[in-house]
């Protein structure tokens, strides 16, 4: 077992002693309950799928590329035409 030592703020230092009144647990009982639900929050989160995460991104209208990805080199020489040109 190891010893740690934390810093609240205020706001922190009220919640917990709000949970403290309304289970009885101790400050350290608190403490560790909340990093165990904390660390099954977590592992939820990590189990979204890049797909999830990038559907709720906003790219904008997007459209601009003048070439696939998949042909890069196409669409660099496009570029440097359509610059060499103005």
């Amino acid at each position: 077992m190891s010893l740690r030592t934390v810093r609240l703020d205020d706001e922190a230092e009220k919640v917990l002693e709000q949970v403290r009144k309304k289970t009885g647990w101790s400050v350290s009982t608190a403490l560790k309950r909340g990093v165990l639900v904390l660390r099954d929050e977590v592992g939820r989160r990590a189990q979204q799928s890049a797909f999830d995460i990038y559907r709720r991104l906003d790219l904008g209208p997007g459209g601009y590329a003048i070439a696939p990805s998949t042909d890069t080199r196409r669409g660099m020489q496009l570029a440097l035409r359509r610059k060499s040109h103005r």
